[in-house]
């Protein structure tokens, strides 16, 4: 009975205290939950106009074996309101106030989802002793809208047209305008040789609405995410069918079990080391071995 006390009071002690608040970082106060417990420190970043709550699903099993925080960024969720319109450097200054304000002194697993995959590339490259691996959940890339055109241009451009206004009316997230200008982000080796996982679904639609998601899109999106992850020298791709955009909530199980084994796959290393020297090091990248599902 004593034992059963003292293993309920330690779970209590990491998950029942946790509990969604807010924080400054300067002019905004984000909103965050930070919970669980152990020697690694998992980053959750959602994707465009998404908050914290995406996470849902995930959060309470990341929680039994790491640290996990989850936030929603300026102007999404119940963090603070705001009408500027911000670049993904400028969000990756956002996410180091924050683990700052936390006082996370190690680097952090980022884990990230569409959008929120860009940004994650953003803040490796600027903070790379922040950074000890990257897990992307079928993440946009700078490529997407020219795969549009690439497949029917005229429908492409009715399309971005679509979406664009689509985003003005409803408030124009302060993401839309950085995702519209298709700049080039970080790749390998900008970011360096850290391990990488890349989850994407290749799930057919049967009325996609927009040409991203046809098969010919899914393709040539699979393709592109492929040949990222196989850029990073501890890289890994998987593809799964069962679910589409938002794996973390279709297939948590996957989510979970590719966190596993990236954990497993971290190097024990001085968290002091730094790693931005490897930026201008960096060997020619080998291939990699790809998962499809």
């Amino acid at each position: 009975m004593k034992l059963l006390s003292l293993m309920l009071a330690l779970f209590c002690s990491v998950f029942c205290n946790a509990q969604i608040q807010k924080i400054n970082i300067g002019e905004f106060k984000l909103e965050y939950e930070k919970t669980g417990t152990g020697e690694n420190v998992i980053l959750l970043e959602a994707g465009m106009t998404r908050d914290l709550k995406d996470w849902d699903n995930v959060i309470t099993e990341l929680a039994k074996t790491a640290q996990v925080i989850r936030y929603s960024r300026a102007g999404n969720g119940n963090s603070s309101a705001t009408e500027q319109h911000f670049s993904a450097e400028q969000y990756a200054t956002h996410t180091k106030r924050l683990l700052d304000a936390l006082k996370i002194n190690k680097p952090v697993i980022h884990l990230s989802h569409s959008y929120g995959g860009i940004l994650a590339r953003a803040f490796a490259a600027k903070y790379p002793n922040s950074v000890k691996a990257l897990l992307l959940i079928d993440p946009a890339s700078e490529h997407d809208l020219d795969i549009m055109r690439a497949i029917n241009l005229s429908k492409a451009t009715e399309e971005i047209k679509w979406l664009k206004n689509q985003g003005a009316k409803n408030g124009m997230a302060n993401e839309y305008i950085d995702y519209w200008t298709k700049r080039p982000m970080p790749d390998y080796p900008a970011i360096g040789d850290i391990p990488v996982t890349l989850i994407a679904t290749v799930k057919k639609w049967q009325e996609p609405p927009i040409l991203l998601m046809t098969d010919l899109g899914r393709s040539k999106m699979a393709e592109q995410h492929k040949n990222w992850a196989e850029s990073f020298p501890q890289g890994k791709a998987v593809f799964t069918e069962n679910s589409y955009h938002f794996i973390q909530i279709d297939e948590p199980e996957l989510i979970i079990r590719e966190v596993e084994m990236l954990l497993a796959r971290l190097p024990k290393t001085d968290f002091n080391v730094d790693k931005s020297a490897a930026h201008n090091s960096a060997t020619t990248p080998s291939l990699l071995n790809i998962e499809s599902r």
